[in-house]
């Protein structure tokens, strides 16, 4: 059973594509970078908010699941769609 997160409505700016993570957090050239694209995409198309990474198998949370949050918690997160937001707007 996926629980909701406590808000729902962005509060926070975005970046234009918030559902790709920021090169700082996750650079294309990762050697990785397809497959956790490929698990973060299945858990987003199941409407799960996180996924197992494929390399560390720590729980991921989704961009989704940060943009159902609000704002950004400021803890680093692989596909936070508030970093960046600022300098790209």
């Amino acid at each position: 059973m996926t629980q909701e997160p406590k808000g729902s409505a962005t509060e926070e700016a975005t970046r234009p594509e918030p559902l790709e993570p920021h090169a700082d957090r996750l650079s294309p050239n990762h050697p990785h970078y397809r497959e956790i694209m490929r698990e973060h995409d299945a858990a987003l198309e199941r409407g799960e908010f996180g996924y197992l990474d494929p390399q560390t198998g720590l729980f991921v949370m989704t961009a989704t699941f940060h943009l159902r949050r609000g704002k950004c918690c400021h803890n680093g997160c692989r596909h936070c769609p508030y970093v960046g937001a600022k300098e790209d707007a």
